[in-house]
């Protein structure tokens, strides 16, 4: 983490906040979307005739957990590295004076250059 003043970050902190948030929402929908697709997959296997079923391939419970962790898992471990992102950003605005140097992440250095 690099130090600058935080005068200097003040003007690009809540355009950090608004994209980490919007990146949030963009993660959030796609869990969502693999969490409904999964119901109706279950729901539609569940209502076959036990004879069809026996026919019809399913996914193995191992394949189910890998797509679990990659739809679900990981990105949930992504959206609460973002939420701290947001929040150290939140803690230099709400706590810091203009002339005081402040740890910045390299992504809201990113955002400053």
């Amino acid at each position: 983490m690099n130090k600058r003043k935080a005068a200097d970050v003040y003007p690009f902190i809540e355009a950090f906040i608004a994209r980490k948030e919007e990146q949030i929402g963009e993660i959030e929908q796609v869990i969502e979307r693999y969490e409904k697709k999964r119901m109706i997959e279950e729901r539609s296997y569940q209502s076959m005739s036990t004879l069809r079923r026996m026919f019809t391939g399913r996914k193995p419970d191992h394949h189910l957990a890998v797509e679990y962790i990659h739809y679900v898992k990981k990105p949930m471990e992504q959206i609460r590295q973002l939420r701290a992102e947001i929040e150290h950003a939140r803690l230099i605005l709400s706590e810091s004076q203009p002339g005081d140097l402040v740890a910045v992440s390299e992504e809201l250095e990113k955002e400053i250059k």
